[in-house]
């Protein structure tokens, strides 16, 4: 048998060196005595030299033989500490995580969680990049995502850790001025703060009981970020449509009021996103557990 890995080789041939034995060398690599032979075989003839000289009684080096022997005697613990350091990362929480995720859920939520993960896991360090786009975890080298919309794409995994409904809210102040809305149709003489990455496009989608209502919208104020939406309406400037962990605290303090409350919306799922691979990291299997446990919590955010 010929093999084109020359550590197998290398690991055959100082184990035999080392026992003066081919059966026990292969004792001691857990190999049949054939194939420890045949990788010395394929080792001698690919260097061109003879290692070992063999009798029926015996094994020993040749003078080439010995000479290789001392050269490597000290490669194999380097390379079973360089597998180990390398394995470690699959077994162990340790190193650094690179994660996107999008800056209304990563600066007011993500953050605080990531500096408690931290002091939680001193092994671990965390790269947050936060920006709208839905990156290339392969190319750009993410090790994960959290992404408030999912857009399915090949080579990736997903998990659920979270959901927020979403609300129509407007200042107590604009509702005074501009009425309540008793339907969802009665937005279309209101001022709409409108997300533009919103997936249904221009259209707010209501649903009560079996009735269903869709609402084109004309925005007054449009952006693709739901921080500067959510400020837009707390100067009163409209009613906006909003993820529950974007306006939740401003609802709370009774800087914001929830509209058509008997009327449910969408549920914006949270989900963490990461390469495809059978050997996910420890370190990111922490961390998105972490997060499913603490965003679970929130008072915004239903448990996965």
């Amino acid at each position: 048998m010929k093999t084109l890995d020359p550590l197998a080789g290398i690991s055959a041939f100082l184990a035999v060196a080392e026992t003066s034995s081919f059966s026990r060398a292969a004792d001691r690599l857990a190999m049949s005595r054939p194939t420890v032979s045949a990788q010395v075989q394929e080792l001698e003839r690919r260097m061109g030299v003879r290692l070992l000289q063999r009798t029926t009684r015996s094994v020993a080096l040749t003078e080439a033989g010995e000479a290789y022997y001392q050269a490597l005697s000290g490669v194999l613990p380097q390379i079973r500490e360089a597998e180990r350091a390398a394995t470690s990362f699959q077994q162990e929480a340790i190193g650094r995580i690179r994660v996107s995720a999008p800056p209304d859920l990563g600066s007011d939520h993500l953050a605080p969680l990531v500096a408690e993960f931290l002091k939680l896991n001193p092994g671990i360090s965390i790269d947050l990049d936060l920006s709208m786009d839905a990156v290339n975890l392969v190319e750009e080298k993410f090790d994960l995502a959290i992404r408030g919309t999912i857009s399915i794409e090949p080579n990736v995994v997903t998990r659920q850790i979270g959901a927020s409904p979403i609300q129509v809210c407007a200042t107590p102040d604009y509702v005074q001025r501009h009425g309540r809305p008793e339907r969802p149709e009665d937005l279309a003489r209101h001022a709409c703060l409108h997300f533009a990455r919103l997936r249904w496009g221009r259209v707010w989608h209501f649903s009560r009981k079996d009735e269903k209502v869709r609402v084109p919208v004309v925005p007054r104020f449009e952006c693709n970020e739901g921080r500067s939406l959510l400020s837009a309406a707390l100067a009163g400037a409209g009613v906006a449509l909003l993820p529950g962990f974007v306006v939740g605290p401003a609802v709370r303090a009774g800087r914001l009021a929830v509209l058509l409350e008997d009327w449910a919306i969408a549920t914006i799922p949270i989900h963490a996103v990461y390469p495809a691979n059978r050997h996910i990291a420890a370190k990111v299997k922490t961390f998105v557990g972490f997060l499913a446990d603490r965003l679970g919590r929130h008072p915004d955010i239903l448990a996965e």
